[in-house]
């Protein structure tokens, strides 16, 4: 059991990845300025995870912003008033649409690359060395190699993947590392960190209490058949058909939201339990699946047909994106264990219990 602090934990992966570290009896202070995302996803975390009013301090929302310094510090400050440090930090914190961070990179950089120095600043003043990071798989950008293992080139696209890129650079240095290119480097300074790699997170808690909800048009290929199937869309967009692929559509590498949650309390034991180092690791299925086959298979499992148009490829785009995920096996004992059909259920499930989201 340890205390945690959790920021940007009212998102989709982490309200889930909270729900999982309490599953796993840890206390959580989580903290989100709800920019992209709801309260409401942190009350129902509360309620499945049986939080009643004796037990409250193992999960404590505040309302805040990682930018924020004095209010990080306050969070701090209680926690060592109270003889219970914050012994680790899980960063979801970040802004992540591709398309907008085209159009507002200084608001990418400010809240993604900014904060997070902001929040080490702070950790480190503390002495809380514990560090977990969301990245992405955008950082390989139009990778040729399948699957994708973890030093392959990186390449980012758009600012999205550069202000990841820029992070996983601040957190080398921070941890004194030499060499590169390797899955663990010894840290010299006393930190350990996890720089996490996701492809496609999709799916929902198997209660349909929480699950994704993008404001505005979705920018992902679930919610936004989730939300042809409710009419709320007319159809859905395909972008290319001649893809070099099995059936002409783009693959990726779908990954269910509770695997994912899951292996971040994998990789939160493995650096609270082992000597100062620098982890890296992609976290997927190891599996390419199209959009005709999820398409398919949300159509079999709503049993009605969900209209669609394919539209021209869009610039930046690839064929396949699959990871190579046996080093997450092997230094986490991790793998993912839901497959595709679970991972379309437990979406529709989420989107017919919650037509408008959390809103």
């Amino acid at each position: 059991m340890a205390k945690l602090l959790i920021v940007g934990g009212g998102g989709f992966i982490g309200s889930h990845t909270c729900l999982s570290l309490l599953e796993s009896n840890h206390n959580l202070v989580v903290i989100d300025n709800f920019c992209n995302s709801s309260p409401i996803a942190l009350e129902r975390v509360r309620t499945l995870a049986k939080i009643g009013k004796d037990s409250e301090y193992k999960f404590i929302v505040k309302k805040g912003d990682v930018r924020d310094r004095d209010f990080l510090e306050r969070i701090f400050d209680e926690s060592l008033q109270n003889k219970d440090p914050i012994q680790a930090v899980i960063h979801f914190a970040g802004l992540k649409s591709v398309k907008e961070s085209i159009l507002k990179p200084l608001k990418y950089w400010d809240n993604n690359v900014l904060g997070t120095i902001n929040l080490l600043k702070v950790m480190n003043k503390y002495e809380c060395k514990v560090f977990v990071f969301s990245s992405s798989a955008t950082i390989y950008g139009r990778s040729s190699i399948v699957p994708i293992p973890e030093d392959a080139p990186i390449n980012p696209l758009n600012p999205y993947g550069n202000t990841k890129v820029a992070i996983e650079k601040v957190l080398f240095d921070i941890a004194g590392c030499s060499g590169a290119n390797k899955i663990r480097l010894h840290s010299k300074t006393g930190w350990r960190i996890a720089r996490l790699r996701y492809f496609n997170p999709v799916g929902a808690h198997k209660s349909g209490q929480i699950g994704e909800a993008p404001q505005g048009i979705p920018n992902n290929l679930f919610p936004y058949i989730n939300e042809v199937a409710i009419g709320k869309r007319n159809f859905l967009k395909i972008f290319g058909n001649n893809w070099p692929t099995k059936d002409g559509t783009g693959v990726r590498d779908y990954i269910h939201v509770m695997d994912l949650a899951e292996g971040h309390c994998s990789a939160l034991e493995n650096l609270l339990n082992s000597d100062p180092q620098l982890l890296t690791l992609n976290l997927g299925t190891g599996k390419g699946t199209s959009v005709f086959e999820v398409l398919k298979t949300y159509e079999e499992l709503i049993k009605e047909k969900i209209p669609y148009r394919i539209l021209e490829k869009r610039e930046g785009d690839t064929a396949i994106a699959v990871a190579d995920v046996k080093m997450a096996k092997n230094y986490l004992n991790w793998e993912a264990k839901r497959k595709l059909k679970e991972m379309c259920f437990d979406s529709w499930r989420w989107q017919s219990l919650n037509l408008h989201g959390y809103f």
